[in-house]
């Protein structure tokens, strides 16, 4: 498959399949990059910054993991004109084969999809990650929390080691390398299997 070209929005929190990311727009690049999106109905890639800062400047390099994940705009609402509020929905994971900066100092990417996870069952020495994934999403629902005001997007896959550990990757506090190296672990059991050794405490009682 050859290598497709996406918009590349380095940030300093990643993002998940699935997850939800709330953005606000303000810089020429990104104003121009998602005025185009909603035009065309696509997405751009999130991507961690490894350097640098998710405000250009003009003596700072941006660097960023080769291993991203794409964003599909959910709700678009301008403020000002130059001023953007996005609700973002994470999509696939992708690889970067090559970046180079356009218009504005808008990164491009050419990118290559990395497998969807599959769908594999939680095992019972990992059910209580996701009994307790469980107990947060019905404490927001019985405060009659509506669904915007969720921070986790239906449909809650709550048997899928995947799933729960994506939305636990985006929750805790790990800390930057420790959510690259959860993104890009392929194996979807492996990954809620680190979530749990780095905060076991959590989801022990």
């Amino acid at each position: 498959m050859a290598p497709q070209s996406i918009p590349l929005f380095p940030l300093g929190a990643g993002l998940f399949p699935d997850g939800l990311l709330a953005l606000r727009i303000f810089e020429v690049r990104y104003l121009d990059m998602v005025k185009r999106a909603l035009k065309e109905k696509s997405g751009f890639g999130v991507v961690l910054l490894s350097e640098g800062s998710e405000v250009r400047a003009p003596d700072k390099t941006e660097r960023f993991h080769a291993v991203g994940t794409m964003a599909e705009i959910v709700d678009a609402d301008a403020l000002q004109p130059a001023l953007l509020l996005l609700r973002c929905r994470g999509g696939e994971r992708f690889r970067i084969e090559a970046s180079h900066q356009g218009k504005y100092g808008l990164w491009m990417g050419e990118i290559t999809p990395v497998a969807v996870d599959p769908a594999v069952a939680i095992p019972s020495d990992l059910q209580p990650a996701a009994n307790r994934l469980g107990q947060l999403i019905a404490a927001f629902q019985k405060k009659g929390a509506t669904e915007e005001q969720i921070p986790i997007y239906r449909p809650y896959r709550l048997d899928e080691c995947g799933w729960v550990a994506n939305r636990w990757a985006e929750m805790l506090p790990f800390s930057m390398t420790q959510r690259q190296e959860l993104l890009e672990e392929m194996d979807p059991e492996q990954r809620l299997r680190n979530v749990v050794s780095s905060m076991g405490d959590l989801f022990e009682g």
